[in-house]
């Protein structure tokens, strides 16, 4: 009777691990959508934008990765999004590449108007795993909460069954892929809809170059230098402060 429950142990804990397949390339789709109008300030003239604009800027973005590399990036807008055009370029300009065997990161960011390229290692980010689980685009995925840029809460559902510790934009560092992301303070989430494990074109996972590459550091400086007088209007300073805080968590992200 031993040798018989051993046998059964043996079968069964074989076929589970046929049965778990993990998953170590694949491009996944992402629908993101931001509140735009909490976003906004009370200032006469984005009072009168919120007026022709949507409610929600809604956007699909594609993480690709294999060999424990990925690129993320932007690949379309939702019909229902109504923005000028110009706040649409930021979103098409913007490029996360991650190299996580060698830890560096290459982001392509567009900031007032022009595109920067920051060449870093790859943040650390404090996680607290909860006991929360959900399912995201057929995977079970447990809630993580982290903070990022001193004080910015994020909540992050990631499966451990897709192997590379990624996630949409600068967010990682968990043991496994993030599908399922909140900011509260960017009115932001992100959400995977679909995981397609046929990978065909893996070499679009490739580094973004450019004539000058910065460090988050040295951008961060330059940028508050060039911007330190854009939010001193009116008399509301909380409400200023906030506006120039979410400028530089989006711009950073």
């Amino acid at each position: 009777m031993k040798a018989l429950f051993f046998i059964v142990t043996i079968l069964v804990f074989t076929n589970t691990l046929i049965a778990q397949e993990f998953v170590n390339k694949a491009v996944i789709e992402y629908e993101v959508n931001t509140n735009l109008k909490k976003m906004m300030s009370s200032n006469s003239w984005d009072e009168q934008m919120k007026e022709n604009i949507s409610d929600l800027k809604i956007s699909y973005y594609t993480f690709t990765f294999a060999n424990n590399k990925s690129i993320f990036k932007f690949d379309r807008w939702s019909p229902k999004t109504r923005i000028p055009k110009q706040m649409k370029v930021v979103d098409e300009e913007n490029v996360w590449y991650y190299d996580f065997d060698s830890n560096k990161m290459i982001m392509q960011k567009q900031i007032v108007g022009t595109n920067f390229v920051i060449a870093d290692s790859i943040s650390t980010i404090q996680w607290q795993i909860t006991n929360e689980h959900r399912e995201i685009a057929g995977y079970n995925c447990r809630k993580a909460i982290g903070k990022i840029m001193n004080d910015v809460y994020v909540f992050a559902f990631y499966t451990d069954d897709i192997v590379i510790s990624g996630g949409p934009c600068s967010i990682n560092g968990l043991p496994g892929m993030i599908l399922g992301l909140t900011i509260p303070r960017l009115h932001t989430s992100f959400i995977a809809t679909k995981v397609d494990t046929s990978l065909k074109n893996a070499a679009e996972i490739k580094p973004i170059t450019a004539k000058k590459n910065y460090s988050f550091i040295t951008l961060k400086t330059e940028i508050e230098g060039k911007t330190k007088d854009w939010f001193n209007y009116g008399q509301d300073k909380e409400e200023n402060e906030r506006q120039k805080n979410i400028f530089l968590w989006s711009s950073f992200l």
